[in-house]
């Protein structure tokens, strides 16, 4: 495990020596990934530790995402390792993920976190999640699952591409941010060659793959990618 942890601290370094304002526990490497009800203690445990580590080495916000869509153990190692907010990919409605059928777990989870006292950790969820099949709601448009995001009190909506590293279109990231009073951000595909586009239509992005070194998501943060963006992004933000 040392290994490990030893590697998250390099990339959470990385991302923040390059100027990154916030960063999310994931574990991406955890593939296959597994559905909620198969995902055991020490997923929770070993992520609450890396948690911990990099809340005492960076001083930027924290969030957490437990793959897949497993809000529970997002709050919990949340709680136990002082982030700020989770993400998770499916909080209303249901798809066809590569793991399965996936439902929205909001009911449970705002539950478990009132149980936890944790009301201060906000939930950003997606609105169309990529790989996936939404055949099951094809009925309803992305500004009807976008609203029920709000319906069921998640804190802000992510649109996102079909899989990691695709970006969503211009159209539907306009199409999601209609739909909502809630801060919107993209969360997949965003580079130093679009993020200023999107920064102008939203409040935020999640980027990875990009920023690891030949653009691939298993491999080590580029600190010189990183500031690369956030160098496309300065006229945005200060704008």
């Amino acid at each position: 495990m040392e290994s490990i942890y030893d590697t998250c601290m390099r990339d959470a370094q990385a991302y923040v020596e390059g100027g990154m304002h916030g960063l999310i526990v994931e574990n991406h490497g955890d593939i296959p990934f597994s559905k909620p009800e198969d995902i055991g203690p020490d997923t929770a445990a070993f992520m609450s530790v890396v948690t911990d580590r990099i809340a005492r080495a960076v001083d930027v916000p924290l969030g957490i995402n437990v793959l897949a869509n497993a809000p529970i153990h997002a709050f919990a190692i949340a709680m136990a390792g002082r982030a700020r907010f989770i993400r998770v990919n499916q909080w209303a409605n249901a798809y066809v993920a590569n793991e399965g059928f996936m439902e929205g777990r909001a009911a449970e989870a705002m539950r478990y976190r009132s149980m936890l006292r944790a009301d201060a950790i906000k939930v950003f969820a997606d609105s169309h999640v990529k790989h996936g099949s939404h055949a099951i709601v094809a009925d309803r448009s992305i500004p009807e699952l976008t609203r029920d995001l709000a319906f069921f009190d998640a804190d802000a909506v992510i649109a996102t591409g079909h899989r990691t590293g695709d970006s969503a279109t211009m159209d539907e990231i306009e199409e999601t941010g209609s739909a909502t009073h809630l801060p919107v951000l993209v969360g997949s595909g965003v580079t130093k060659d679009n993020v200023a586009e999107i920064l102008k239509r939203t409040n935020g992005v999640i980027v990875a793959s990009s920023l690891k070194r030949g653009g691939v998501w298993w491999n080590p943060v580029d600190v010189g990618r990183v500031r690369e963006l956030i160098e496309a992004a300065e006229p945005v933000l200060k704008g």
